[in-house]
C-alpha cells in the first residue's frame, strides 16, 4: 500500500482522524494532550520548515499556501509519516496569495470600523503542494508556535486542492477549527455532516461544469469529447456536465482521464485520441500544468483545428497564455473563470516591497535574488519592482488572490461580531451579552459567527456563507490571437449562480473568425426528414431517413414524421401539408377525349344501323325475327354509348345518381330484347315440329314487348328502391395515395349496385344458355348463332371487370366501367348488326326470305 493510500484510508473517518493527529504528534514530538486542554505547558512542535511568514497580534489567523512546489529529501520509510528537510521551486503567483494574505491584514489593522483596538497577526507556512505537509502545517497552527508557545490559532486559512482541504478539514474537526480555502471547489466540501468547519471563497464545482453544460448546448455542439484530471475535480464535473446537458443530444466522444504519477504517457494518449476523434470540441477539466504537456503532444501531431473548453484551473493561466505551442493549438479557448475583481493599492503594495524593510522575509529574500539574479549581499540595494512585469507583480486579474483577500475579511468580520460586547441572537449563550477577549477566542465561537456571516465587502459585494459556500459568480473568457501572434484573455460574459450573461459578437473561435465551430456526430437533418439512430452508437450518431408519402417534418432533426390529415398531402419536400387537388374523369384530359369520341363514335354507328334497317325496313333480313325488337334494341345500344357519358365529368349528386340508373336500366333492355330474340327463335323451330303450331301463339309480338317490358321493369324497381335508400354520393377517394384525389360516385350501399349487376349478368347468362341451345338450328341464316357471339363478348367483359374495377385507382376505376360499356356495347352491335348490314348493303342478292329461310 502506497503512503498516500494509507494516510486516506486513516482519514476516511472523524475517529480515524484523531487517531492520525496522535500518529502525527508523536512523530513529531507533540504531546496532543497537553496543546488540546491548553495547559500552561509547552511542548515542542516541529514544523516542516523554518520558512515562514510570522507576525504577533491579539488574535493570530493562520495561513497555508503552496509557496514552493517539489519537495525535497523525503524519508521513504513507510512505517512512520515522512520527514521533510527542504522545498524548492518557488512559485510566484502563490507568493502573491501570501501577501495579499499580509495586506488585508494590514489594511484590518489600520481600519477604525473593523475590529478597532485589536490588532491581528499572522502564521503563515509552506504546505510544498503536498498533503502530508499541509497536515504537519495545519497541526503546528492548531496547537501553537513552536517557539514562542503562543496560543494555537483560532482559524487557519488554506487547503489549495480539495483533496487537500478535505484531509485537513477531518482532522481539524474534531478540533472545531474553521479552515477557509481559496481554491478547494468539489462540491463534495458542500456536505455539513462530513465537513461542519468547512468554508471556502471559491464557488463550488457544481456552477462551473453547469455553465459549460449550457454553452455547448446554446452553441448546439452535441459531440464533445472530455480530458478530466483523475481526481474529484474532474470526475465530478464531468458527471455535473453529463447532468447539465442531458435530455439536450449532447454526447460524449470520449473521456479521458489523466494520472499525474504517469502524466507525459497519459497525456501522450489522450492526444493521439482526440486526434483520431471527430469531435471537434474538447472539454478539458485539468490542472494548469497537464493542460500544458497536453497542447505540447497536440503540437507534436499537428493537431491545431479543435475547440477548446476551459475550467477555472487553467482558463485564466499566464504560463499557457505566454506559450508560443499554446497560441498554435489552443487559440479561440472559451472558458469559465473565477471572477476577476480589483484590491485598491494592492498594486502599490506589492510593488513597495523590499527584503531591506523585511529582513526576517525569507520568501521575498528568495523571489529577490530570483528575479534579479544575485545575493543579497551582492545587490546595490537600489532594486525595485517598479519596473518588473512576472505573475507576482501583476495585478491586473486578481482572481485567487481575490478569494484570499475575501477569506481574510471574512474572518475579520467573523471576528469583528465575536468581540463585540452587544447582545446578540447567534452567540454560544442565548440572548445574552456577553464580552469575548481577543487572548481567549475559542475556535468553536467563531466558526458559529462564520456561518452567519452576512456583510459587504470593500468592493460593495453582498457576501455571506451558505453553508460552506459563498454565492457562485465567475467570469466567461476567449483567449485571442493579437496582431504579434500572442494570446490575451478577453472578458466575454460572466456567470451569476445558474445565470449566464454573455458576449456572443466577442468571441473569437479556433477557426480566427466569429463563425460558431460545428462539432456533431451527424450532421442535422433537415426538414423533410427524420433522425434514425444508429444501433450500437450513440444517439448524437444517426443517419437522415426521408419522410414517407403522405407525411412531413417542418422542423431540423425530427425523431418522427407526422402523418398528415386525410384531405391534405405532403408536397414533394416532405415539409408541409398542402390541400390535395380533386381529380376526376373530365372532357378535358386525354382518356376522357378518347373514351368520349368512342362513346359518341358507337352511338352514330348505331344511329347509321338504325337508318339502315329503318331504310330497309321491309326486306327479309330486317322483318326476320320480329323487326320490332330490331329497331329497340338498337335504340338501346344507343342509349349504353351515351349512358357512358354520364361517367365523364365532375361527379355531382344528380350525375350519380343517372350513371347507374342509366347503365342498368339500359343494359337490362338490351339483354331482354336479346333474350326475348332467342326465345322466339326457339319457339318458331319447336312450332314447326307436328302437334306444336299453337306454341308461337304465346310469343307473339305483343308478347314479346311485354316480355322486355316486364325484364326492364324489374331493373326499374331495383334501382328506384337503390337510389331512394341509399344512393351513391360524389366523395373523394381518401384512401388513394398522392397529392391528386379522386372524386368519384362513392357506393354507399355495395347491395344495391350489386343486384343491379346481378340481375343484368342473371339476365345475360340465360340468354347466353338459351342462344347456345339454338345456334345449330338448320335454318341458313340463323340469328342464334350471332346472339351466342355477342353474348359470349358481354358476359367475358363484365366478368373482367371487376377485379379490373377493384383494382384500379382513382379516376381510371371509372375508366374502366366506361370501357366495360363501351367494348360489350360495340360486341352485341358488331357481332348481331354487322352481318345484317353486310346483307342489306353488300350482297342484296341474299336478302330474300328463300334464301333466309334454306336449310
Amino acid at each position: 500500500m502506497s503512503l498516500f493510500s494509507w494516510f486516506f484510508t486513516l482519514w476516511h473517518s472523524s475517529a480515524s482522524s484523531l487517531l492520525l493527529v496522535g500518529l502525527v504528534g508523536r512523530q513529531l514530538g507533540l504531546r496532543v494532550g497537553l496543546q488540546v486542554a491548553q495547559t500552561a505547558t509547552c511542548s515542542r512542535w516541529s514544523t516542516p520548515s523554518d520558512q515562514g511568514l510570522f507576525q504577533d497580534g491579539d488574535v493570530v489567523i493562520g495561513g497555508l499556501f503552496n509557496i514552493y512546489n517539489k519537495p525535497s529529501a523525503i524519508d521513504h520509510d513507510f512505517t512512520q509519516l515522512p520527514q521533510y528537510k527542504s522545498c524548492t521551486g518557488l512559485e510566484n503567483l502563490p507568493l502573491q496569495y501570501v501577501y495579499a494574505m499580509v495586506f488585508a491584514l494590514e489594511e484590518i489593522n489600520h481600519s477604525t470600523t473593523l475590529l478597532p483596538g485589536v490588532k491581528l497577526g499572522y502564521r503563515i507556512h509552506d504546505s510544498c503542494a503536498f498533503p502530508l505537509w499541509a497536515v504537519q502545517a495545519a497541526l503546528s497552527l492548531a496547537a501553537g508556535n513552536s517557539t514562542s508557545c503562543d496560543q494555537p490559532v483560532p482559524l487557519i486559512i488554506g487547503g489549495d486542492s480539495s483533496i487537500t482541504a478535505q484531509i485537513l478539514s477531518r482532522i481539524l474537526g474534531p478540533l472545531s477549527v474553521p479552515l477557509m480555502s481559496y481554491t478547494a471547489s468539489c462540491p463534495c466540501l458542500s456536505d455539513r455532516h462530513q465537513f461542519p468547519n468547512f468554508f471556502r471563497t471559491i464557488p463550488s464545482d457544481i456552477y462551473q461544469a453547469w455553465a459549460i453544460g449550457r454553452l455547448v448546448i446554446h452553441f448546439k455542439w452535441t459531440w464533445i469529447g472530455a480530458v478530466l484530471e483523475n481526481s474529484d475535480y474532474g470526475l465530478t464535473a464531468i458527471k455535473i456536465f453529463q447532468e447539465a446537458t442531458q435530455g439536450a443530444g449532447v454526447c460524449l466522444a470520449f473521456v479521458e482521464t489523466l494520472n499525474r504519477e504517469n502524466i507525459v504517457s497519459e497525456v501522450r494518449r489522450a492526444a493521439l485520441i482526440i486526434q483520431a476523434s471527430t469531435a471537434r470540441v474538447i472539454l478539458v477539466f485539468t490542472w494548469y500544468t497537464d493542460a500544458r504537456e497536453l497542447f505540447v503532444q497536440l503540437a507534436k501531431i499537428n493537431v491545431t483545428d479543435r475547440q477548446f473548453l476551459a475550467s477555472e484551473a487553467w482558463s485564466t493561466s499566464g504560463d499557457l497564455l505566454q506559450s508560443r505551442v499554446t497560441s498554435q493549438v489552443a487559440s479561440g479557448v472559451v472558458g469559465v473563470a473565477i471572477r476577476s475583481s480589483t484590491i485598491p493599492a494592492f498594486e502599490n503594495y506589492i510593488r513597495s516591497l523590499n527584503p531591506s524593510h523585511r529582513p526576517d522575509d525569507k520568501f521575498l529574500r528568495e523571489f529577490w535574488e530570483k528575479v534579479f539574479g544575485s545575493s543579497l549581499p551582492l545587490c546595490n540595494g537600489t532594486e525595485s519592482l517598479e519596473g518588473v512585469q512576472n505573475h507576482f507583480t501583476d495585478t491586473s486579474q486578481l482572481r485567487v488572490t481575490y478569494n484570499v483577500y475575501l477569506a481574510v475579511y471574512a474572518a475579520a468580520h467573523a471576528l469583528h461580531s465575536l468581540l463585540s460586547c452587544s447582545h446578540r441572537e447567534n452567540s454560544p449563550e442565548k440572548n445574552t451579552s456577553t464580552c469575548y477577549f481577543p487572548k481567549h477566542i475559542k475556535p468553536i465561537e467563531l466558526l458559529q459567527y462564520l456561518s452567519n456571516l452576512n456583510v459587504t465587502t470593500p468592493q460593495g459585494d453582498l457576501f455571506y456563507f451558505h453553508g460552506a459556500d459563498i454565492p457562485a459568480k465567475y467570469d466567461l473568457v476567449n483567449w485571442q490571437k493579437t496582431p504579434e501572434g500572442s494570446l490575451k484573455l478577453v472578458l466575454i460574459g460572466h456567470v451569476d449562480g445558474f445565470d449566464i450573461h454573455l458576449n456572443e459578437s466577442a468571441i473569437q473561435w479556433s477557426t480566427g473568425s466569429n463563425q460558431i465551430p460545428v462539432s456533431v456526430c451527424s450532421e442535422s437533418c433537415p426538414p423533410g426528414t427524420r433522425m434514425a439512430n444508429r444501433k450500437g452508437e450513440p444517439v448524437c450518431c444517426f443517419d437522415c431517413i426521408p419522410c414517407a408519402e403522405r407525411e412531413i417534418s417542418n422542423k431540423t432533426d425530427s425523431l418522427q414524421c407526422e402523418r398528415c390529415p386525410p384531405e391534405f398531402w405532403s408536397n414533394v419536400e416532405r415539409t408541409a401539408c398542402i390541400p390535395r387537388q380533386l381529380d376526376f374523369l373530365s372532357f378535358d384530359d386525354a382518356l376522357g377525349i378518347t373514351l368520349t369520341t368512342t362513346a359518341v363514335s358507337g352511338a352514330m354507328v348505331t344511329t347509321a344501323v338504325f337508318v339502315v334497317f329503318l331504310y330497309y325496313r321491309q326486306t327479309p333480313v330486317v322483318r326476320a325475327n320480329n323487326s320490332e325488337l330490331s329497331f329497340l334494341l338498337l335504340l338501346s345500344l344507343k342509349l349504353c354509348f351515351l349512358c357512358s357519358l354520364v361517367f365523364i365529368g365532375r361527379p355531382s349528386d344528380w350525375s350519380c345518381w343517372l350513371q347507374q340508373a342509366a347503365f342498368g336500366i339500359s343494359f337490362v333492355l338490351c339483354v331482354s330484347c336479346l333474350q326475348v330474340k332467342t326465345i322466339v327463335v326457339l319457339a318458331a323451330f319447336r312450332s314447326a315440329r307436328p302437334g306444336a303450331e299453337a306454341l308461337m301463339k304465346w310469343f307473339g309480338p305483343g308478347q314479346q314487348r311485354g316480355s322486355v317490358c316486364l325484364f326492364t321493369f324489374i331493373q326499374v324497381i331495383i334501382c328506384i328502391i337503390w337510389l331512394t335508400l341509399s344512393p351513391p354520393v360524389p366523395q373523394p377517394d381518401l384512401d388513394t395515395p398522392g397529392l391528386k384525389v379522386t372524386l368519384k360516385c362513392a357506393m354507399v350501399s355495395v347491395l344495391g349496385f350489386s343486384l343491379v349487376l346481378g340481375y343484368i349478368g342473371l339476365l345475360a347468362c340465360t340468354c347466353l344458355l338459351l342462344a347456345f341451345l339454338a345456334r345449330k338450328l338448320p335454318d341458313n341464316f340463323n340469328e342464334a348463332k350471332l346472339i351466342t357471339f355477342s353474348m359470349l363478348i358481354f358476359c367475358v367483359v363484365w366478368v373482367s371487370f371487376v377485379p379490373a374495377y377493384v383494382s384500379s385507382p382513382g379516376k381510371y376505376a371509372v375508366a374502366v366501367e366506361i370501357f366495360s360499356i363501351l367494348t360489350s356495347s360495340y360486341g352485341l352491335l358488331l357481332c348481331i348488326f354487322a352481318p345484317k348490314c353486310f346483307i342489306i348493303l353488300l350482297r342484296p342478292e341474299k336478302n330474300t326470305k328463300k334464301h333466309l329461310m334454306a336449310r
